[in-house]
């Protein structure tokens, strides 16, 4: 069964949360949020990717909070996708809010990605960091 949508109301404020303490510049500041609106931050980030990337051919995990298909392409339905982006929350919240580059995580070791359709240069950020202030 599907999880529910997450009210923007609700995932907006949470990622604020996140974004005021500077949970979201990709310094890791993140895990200073409780746990529960950590969570809900990138579950709701998530959400939005999925919204606004819709298709199959990507994968985005950010264990252990949640994980997302997007991206026009092939469905994946079985098995190891062939397409994997995998960060942890500090490192997903900077890119889905702008703070940090795809580009950046990339070189960093930050984020990693596998498959050719694995890039979401483009794709992120899914919210502006300033309008959640």
């Amino acid at each position: 069964m599907a999880r529910a949508r997450i009210a923007d109301d609700l995932g907006r404020a949470a990622v604020g949360v996140v974004v005021s303490v500077g949970g979201a510049d990709g310094s890791g500041a993140a895990p200073s949020v409780d746990r529960a609106t950590l969570a809900l931050a990138v579950r709701y980030t998530l959400q939005l990717l999925a919204e606004q990337s819709p298709g199959g051919a990507v994968e985005v995990r950010v264990p252990p909070f949640g994980a997302v298909q997007c991206v026009e392409g092939p469905r994946h339905t079985r098995g190891t996708p062939p397409n994997v982006v995998e960060t942890d929350a500090a490192t997903w919240l900077a890119l889905a809010t702008g703070s940090l580059a795809w580009s950046e995580a990339r070189s960093a070791g930050r984020v990693h990605a596998s498959g050719q359709r694995a890039d979401l240069e483009g794709v992120v950020p899914v919210i502006d960091a300033e309008r959640v202030r």
